[in-house]
């Protein structure tokens, strides 16, 4: 080892002493000419294979980031769902306290939670009965007015008949003319308004409201808009078809009407003028009706 240090001292020596034509430099030379060729081979060789692991690496890295941005979507994605879904109750909810306010109701809210399966007729059912104070009779309301009244009610939960269903009938109006008539549910789920004399001024896009005649619904609250208006000669009645202000359909949320003010309850102007169109007789008739099936059905 010593010996061989030893050299390459005297050999550095000599290097750096001679010229540039001097035997080392001369054989530095010979061997730099020798393996120039090689050294540019093996670049050329090494070229693909190192750009190759570069590519891989790059690879193996997107997958991963691209992992983690799939995973970052998917939670964004479910807090934007959430969002959204909390955004669209809050909405519901306050139109809701919007219309217990513009009517001042004395009411509580309730979640829909299924629909009539029978096809002869139309209800839902709501998650709260006699425990919340409910009873038969109570008027149902959505955010866009009314859309009917409990007939069954247990401890837990209540059955709503629709306005829409045929055994219905609403004691209602014309807003405009204060006409009497009763809005009353078809075979087909429309709505008609019977009993509105020919002598009364109703047109298409007319509202029609609650006229509080009964004490089951509140006076003025939404039912719908006329859709038509027919009239034969020697007829005493319009034939009025009636599009229904809300339905229960895509609802989540409800008020029940659990009492009523005076205010709300029609007047004895009211009643008189419903007693000539014959619109309190068959109002009477339908509570009737709807009283005995509630009574049946308990026994």
């Amino acid at each position: 080892m010593i010996v061989l240090c030893l050299v390459s001292i005297l050999l550095l020596t000599f290097y750096i002493r001679e010229g540039e034509s001097g035997p080392i430099h001369s054989v530095r030379g010979a061997v730099s000419v020798v393996t120039t060729p090689v050294r540019v081979l093996g670049s050329l060789v090494a070229t693909p294979f190192n750009a190759a692991g570069n590519v891989m690496g790059n690879l193996t890295a997107s997958q991963e980031t691209l992992s983690e941005l799939r995973e970052q979507n998917a939670e964004l994605t479910a807090q934007v769902a959430e969002l959204s879904e909390s955004k669209k109750t809050s909405e519901r909810l306050e139109s809701l306290l919007n219309l217990q306010s513009t009517y001042n109701l004395t009411s509580t809210a309730a979640r829909i939670i299924g629909n009539s399966s029978d096809a002869w007729s139309r209800a839902v059912t709501i998650d709260k009965g006699t425990a919340a104070g409910f009873s038969c009779g109570m008027a149902v309301c959505n955010s866009g007015g009314v859309i009917g009244q409990i007939v069954e009610v247990s401890a837990t939960t209540s059955t709503v008949q629709l306005i829409t269903d045929e055994g219905s009938g609403v004691s209602a109006m014309i807003q405009s003319t204060r006409a009497q008539g009763m809005l009353q549910g078809q075979p087909d789920g429309s709505l008609r308004l019977s009993y509105v004399s020919t002598e009364s001024d109703v047109k298409v896009g007319d509202i029609v409201i609650t006229s509080g005649i009964g004490g089951v619904y509140p006076k003025g609250l939404p039912l719908g808009t006329v859709s038509s208006v027919e009239k034969s000669d020697n007829d005493v009645y319009y034939t009025i078809v009636v599009r229904a202000q809300s339905t229960a359909e895509n609802n989540e949320e409800v008020l029940v009407i659990t009492s009523l003010t005076d205010d709300q309850i029609a007047s004895d102007q009211d009643v008189a003028s419903a007693n000539k169109s014959g619109a309190v007789t068959s109002a009477s008739t339908k509570d009737e009706d709807s009283s005995e099936d509630s009574s049946d059905d308990s026994e």
